[in-house]
């Protein structure tokens, strides 16, 4: 597959620059994140393949203005709701209440 998540190998976009001292995650949540694919993984069943799949899915801009645990998030949302664990208006009340919260 040759789409817009494939731009770390194309030619002519320029030097990745690796942030000095990068911190593991950016964000607390990125670590929590992380920690869903291997519980997600084996509660759903799914498939790496299937969950990369779902992240190349993405729209193109969208996939460029989001983070790459924004991805993983994104992927999460496709395979859980294609294989009915969770429903998109689940998804959307417990954003909203996130929101309400100050999350």
């Amino acid at each position: 597959m040759n789409g817009i998540h494939d731009l770390g190998g194309m030619h002519g976009l320029g030097p990745v620059l690796p942030e000095q001292h990068e911190p593991v995650f950016h964000e607390a949540w990125e670590g929590r994140a992380f920690a869903l694919f291997a519980s997600t993984f084996v509660f759903a069943g799914y498939t790496v393949d299937e969950f990369r799949h779902a992240i190349e899915k993405i729209d193109a801009a969208h996939y460029l203005q989001s983070s790459y645990y924004e991805h993983w998030m994104i992927g999460f949302e496709a395979v859980l709701t294609k294989r009915g664990i969770v429903t998109s208006n689940e998804l959307d009340a417990r954003v909203a209440r996130l929101r309400k919260a100050g999350h």
